[in-house]
């Protein structure tokens, strides 16, 4: 007889003969998965590498490797775009940028870059760009000083306006900005200086032997030159004034000669008061001395002088420049008599 005995159900653990989703998943997509982990480490070497590259320290322990890695990319530069350049010299600010058209674009450090460009004078701010694939955009900022004015002992940057450029000092970049422009001296200099600089700028063969301008009475200017003469120009006509001075430079080499100043506050005719002439050596005619008033080297002579004016000096009236018209005035006053 059968044995009919009653089964008891199995209550230990399932067994799952499917595996668990992520790991079908990751089965299935076992090669895009290795790619993307390759990615990511790749990604995570760039960036140490360029938070590193960016320190001050590595730049020049890593300077080496990145002079070899660039030369086996293919990105060259073909433009460099510079914006804002109005005082800063073309080539101070080619060299600052270390780099040039046909190098690689990533030969150069971008921060080392802007920190040189910064230290030219002029130059507030700069802001130096890297433009795929093949470009290089430099933006600058200066400043824009246009004469340096010395107030009370202080020799202050100045603009076009009259008014103090912040941030200034002597030293260092300042001090290099302070030689190349023009000093203006006085009371209310700094509100009339950019009219006399655009005068000056427009005869750079006089403004090279002015080293000072100083304003007298809050109306005109005398200005200083390199050996010491004065010249004095007209109320509100420097312009007029300066181009005249700038013809008889180029005829008679009138800024070369000594002379202790140059009145050219008639506008018709200047009025030259030349150094003093000592006496003639009696000795000089025996030894045969040659004649000490001739001409000096190739220099073209003055007209013939008028008669010498009480107070010591002689004093040359030259006419005006061909095209005016000559009217007889009063002498003007000698070298140490009040000119206002």
């Amino acid at each position: 007889m059968r044995d009919r005995r009653q089964e008891t159900p199995y209550r230990g653990p399932i067994q799952q003969d499917r595996p668990a989703r992520l790991v079908l998943f990751m089965r299935r997509h076992k090669r895009g998965l290795r790619l993307i982990l390759a990615f990511l480490v790749l990604l995570a070497l760039a960036g140490f590498s360029a938070s590193a590259l960016k320190l001050s320290s590595s730049e020049s322990r890593f300077a080496p490797y990145r002079a070899k890695l660039v030369q086996y990319l293919p990105f060259q530069i073909k433009t460099i775009r510079i914006e804002g350049r109005n005082l800063t010299p073309e080539e101070d600010l080619t060299k600052a940028l270390g780099t040039s058209v046909g190098q690689p674009i990533f030969g150069f450090s971008v921060s080392a870059a802007r920190d040189r460009i910064d230290a030219l004078p002029f130059v507030d701010h700069a802001i130096v760009e890297r433009h795929m694939p093949d470009t290089i955009v430099v933006k600058i900022v200066e400043r824009s000083p246009i004469a340096v004015w010395q107030d009370h002992g202080q020799f202050i940057l100045i603009n076009r306006a009259g008014e103090r450029v912040p941030d200034q000092g002597l030293e260092g970049k300042n001090g290099q900005a302070f030689i190349r422009l023009p000093l203006v001296v006085g009371e209310g200099a700094n509100l009339a200086a950019s009219s006399l600089v655009d005068a000056l700028t427009a005869n750079p063969g006089i403004k090279d032997f002015v080293v000072a301008a100083v304003r007298v009475g809050q109306r005109r200017w005398n200005l200083t030159l390199r050996d010491g003469a004065t010249v004095l120009l007209p109320e509100g006509q420097e312009q007029a004034a300066l181009t005249r001075l700038a013809q008889y430079q180029a005829q008679f080499r009138l800024m070369e000669r000594p002379v202790v100043s140059i009145d050219m506050r008639l506008p018709d005719r200047m009025v030259i008061h030349q150094t003093p002439v000592s006496p003639p050596d009696p000795n000089a005619t025996k030894t045969g001395a040659t004649d000490k008033t001739a001409p000096v080297g190739n220099r073209p002579p003055l007209p013939a002088a008028a008669p010498a004016p009480s107070g010591g000096g002689r004093s040359t009236r030259l006419p005006a420049a061909r095209g005016s018209t000559t009217h007889s005035s009063p002498p003007q006053p000698a070298d140490g008599a009040p000119e206002e």
